[in-house]
């Protein structure tokens, strides 16, 4: 059966590294998120690296998951100090229970407050689309994905949750997300 790839990306205000205390919340919130939404209904698996090295994305082990990537419009550090972004790839049973964990609970209070910690660039945060169930997307896809996203908008292959299609390519609506709810962002 097939699954639902996850992929998010945020260009952080500050670096990871930075000592201050709105860093050091954004972790503690961001360590929090992880354990519930690891225990959500449909949740499947995460990218996480071997060394588990906190702020270490572009030299870490990512496994199966590929080599850490971002999208062309990040233009900040690459370094321990200098990397400011937030990124994420997941694997789901489906769209409603990845819906759910994202926009309920902690990580939606989270998400109320991500203009504390997250510049608006313009471009997408996430983007969604499904893997048959022998395939692990990487985090190379993740990007080629929301890049593609950003630049022709959705489709079957690179989708948001509003604007969602099944696996076969058909446009769906997740219940609850659509046009009323439109007016409510």
């Amino acid at each position: 059966m097939p699954r639902l790839a996850l992929y998010t990306f945020g260009v952080l205000k500050s670096p990871l590294a930075d000592p201050a205390p709105l860093t050091r919340e954004f972790y503690d919130i961001g360590e929090a998120v992880y354990r519930k939404i690891g225990q959500h209904p449909g949740y499947l698996a995460h990218a996480e690296a071997a060394d588990g090295v906190q702020g270490l994305l572009f030299d870490a082990d990512w496994g199966v998951w590929g080599e850490f990537s971002t999208p062309a419009w990040y233009g900040k550090g690459r370094t321990v100090e200098t990397t400011a972004l937030a990124a994420t790839l997941s694997l789901w049973t489906d769209l409603r229970p990845a819906f759910d964990a994202i926009y309920t609970g902690l990580h939606r209070e989270a998400l109320n407050r991500r203009h504390d910690w997250f510049e608006r660039t313009g471009h997408p945060n996430h983007v969604l689309w499904w893997v048959t169930d022998d395939m692990t997307p990487t985090w190379q896809e993740g990007v080629s994905r929301l890049e593609h996203l950003h630049e022709h908008g959705v489709a079957p292959q690179a989708f948001t949750f509003r604007h969602s299609f099944t696996q076969d390519g058909t446009p769906t609506r997740i219940k609850g997300v659509g046009p009323k709810s439109d007016r409510a962002h």
